[in-house]
């Protein structure tokens, strides 16, 4: 699974956030950003039905790696995972969490934003972290630093990125990927109007393509 996942991020990367607490429209959503190239997907625990969403895109689509984001509890970690998430996304660092899926093999991208979390992450055996609250965390003057000092440590920042800031994160050498939910506006959601998020990831996958030529 990390082998796939990291040759699919290295292709298109870009992680769209899906935050859905009807079934059918979080599957309509991942269609839609799949129509427009981007073939992994993270469904965020924010509300109380979003994993029935998640397990509605897994059992409904095809193609897509989903992953569940904003995990809090080593409880709900176990839960997304029998309910078929095939990687791990969580807000803050918390030890517990990282050393359970690193022993089941679970790709596991934990919130950093300061050199201490990075460092604990790294000295627990990660190599690849998120960056979370991206543009408020210092954006790419500080995953510059970062990355200067870490350098097999490689970030997905998230929060604060958009279509117009992504090429610069992109460019840096040091971001596996970016996470965000520009792509996936809700009040398109609520419209139905999918072929504006299959525009909007088109339009991220030539971006990155562009950032890393």
């Amino acid at each position: 699974m990390k082998d796939e996942l990291s040759n699919r991020l290295s292709n298109a990367p870009v992680v769209p956030l899906i935050g859905e607490n009807d079934a059918g429209r979080a599957v309509a959503t991942a269609n839609a950003l799949s129509q427009g190239g981007l073939s992994v997907i993270e469904v965020v625990m924010r509300s109380d039905d979003a994993q029935k969403g998640m397990e509605a895109i897994i059992q409904q689509t095809e193609g897509l790696l989903v992953g569940a984001g904003t995990v809090l509890t080593l409880d709900q970690c176990k839960s997304v995972l029998d309910s078929g998430a095939q990687f791990i996304v969580c807000p803050g660092l918390v030890d517990e969490i990282v050393t359970y899926c690193l022993g089941k093999d679970v790709p596991i991208y934990p919130g950093t934003m300061t050199a201490g979390e990075v460092q604990r992450a790294y000295a627990m055996g990660l190599r690849e972290v998120k960056f979370f609250p991206a543009s408020l965390a210092g954006g790419v003057p500080m995953l510059k630093a970062l990355g200067s000092v870490f350098r097999e440590m490689r970030f997905m920042p998230t929060g604060g990125v958009s279509a117009g800031n992504l090429a610069e994160f992109l460019a840096l050498p040091s971001v596996l990927a970016c996470g965000g939910s520009w792509l996936t506006p809700a009040a398109a959601v609520e419209a139905g109007d999918y072929s504006q998020i299959t525009q909007l990831a088109s339009e991220a996958v030539d971006i990155a393509k562009s950032a890393r030529a």
